[in-house]
């Protein structure tokens, strides 16, 4: 004879309904009491009593040239019987505007005499008149309002550019220096003369020479600046003569491009 198992049924937790400092809470506390007015919803903000006026009547898709009194009278006044149960200090204003509607109306409801010639003025003429001049304002308030604002739609950018104030010229290739040179050895070789004798050269005097070349300004082609018909040795003087002035900082050595003209001028001299 088999024998019946109780299996149990798997009870489901309660469900957590909130933690406070950390120990949960199942249900709600018998004692816990919440105030009527402790949470209000506002689902239109107005910025004073014809911005109501404005909403209530394009609420109700009224002709704002035609303005039914009465019921228009009735929606405020219940506005304004809320606000001044909710918000005492925002009601002032509100309350004074509720009684310019409870005078026309009445003014409306008053027997109009019949006299022949005489137009009455409708009494809501003054009401209807501030009603477009306010709605006019705030729709082009609503218009700047949706241009582009600084930090509201974008940010300003700042670019510092700076500018060099200091000319520099183009540097010399070098390669191009050692071209020139070996073209002036070859010229300095076709012209000489095989003929042996001691000469003291001196590189300060070539110095001065070469200073006074450059005198008259602008630049000087760097071939013109020697004579290859005085021989090799000259050339030599005159070459570290130039070295010379470079290193001090007296001439400038210039050239536009590669394989270009080499240039030289006086340091403190303007390039024309």
């Amino acid at each position: 004879m088999s024998g019946l198992r109780q299996v149990p049924i798997p009870v489901a937790a309660p469900a957590l309904v909130a933690k406070v400092r950390g120990q949960p809470f199942t249900e709600l506390p018998q004692d816990l009491y919440i105030p009527p007015d402790a949470l209000e919803v506002f689902f239109e903000t107005f910025e004073g009593p014809l911005d109501l006026l404005l909403y209530l009547i394009r609420k109700a898709n009224l002709d704002i040239l035609d303005i039914p009194m009465a019921l228009l009278t009735e929606q405020y006044v219940e506005y304004v019987e809320l606000m001044r149960h909710k918000n005492l200090e925002l009601a002032a204003e509100y309350l004074v505007m509720a009684a310019i509607l409870i005078e026309i109306k009445s003014r409306m409801l008053l027997p109009r005499p019949a006299m022949p010639g005489a137009e009455e003025e409708d009494p809501r003429a003054d009401l209807i008149r501030r009603l477009l001049e306010y709605e006019r304002m705030k729709l082009a308030a609503q218009k700047l309002d949706a241009l582009p604002q600084l930090g509201r739609d974008y940010l300003p950018v700042e670019v510092w550019v700076e500018q060099t104030l200091a000319q520099r010229l183009p540097q010399v290739n070098v390669v191009d220096l050692q071209e020139a040179w070996r073209m002036l050895l070859v010229r300095a070789k076709m012209t000489q003369h095989h003929r042996v004798s001691r000469e003291e050269l001196s590189v300060r005097e070539h110095m001065s020479l070469i200073l006074r070349r450059l005198q008259a300004g602008g630049f000087a082609d760097f071939r013109e600046l020697f004579d290859a018909a005085r021989g090799v040795p000259v050339l030599i003087v005159s070459f570290l003569a130039i070295l010379e002035l470079v290193r001090e900082s007296v001439i400038e050595i210039t050239q536009s491009a590669p394989y270009a003209p080499i240039y030289v001028k006086l340091a403190h001299a303007q390039p024309e």
